[in-house]
């Protein structure tokens, strides 16, 4: 079985990517999404703050600062760890 994670096509807006991370545009629901290059889904603590920092970076600018929170519910993939910035009205106009 493959991972779309593991693959990390480079198919939306890609923001930033090192040898921990790298932070695109969700395909599915279009914000940031910060995704650990690990397959692997509980990063340890000072890798999880590190990816989330990161993301801080990239939906502070692209969303603005305190104007998002991180979703790191991992429905659709949940054996790899990542995570979503979502502005506030993301569930009420998605409906997810």
């Amino acid at each position: 079985m493959t991972c779309d994670l593991c693959e990390a096509a480079p198919v939306t807006r890609r923001y930033f990517e090192d040898e921990v991370c790298w932070i695109a545009d969700c395909e599915i629901c279009v914000v940031p999404m910060v995704v650990w290059r690990t397959h692997d889904a509980s990063p340890p603590p000072d890798v999880k703050s590190r990816l989330l920092e990161r993301l801080r970076i990239v939906a502070d600018e692209e969303l603005g600062v305190d104007n998002w929170k991180t979703d790191d519910h991992m429905r659709n993939i949940p054996d790899h760890y990542h995570a979503h910035a979502r502005p506030p009205s993301f569930w009420r106009r998605t409906g997810l």
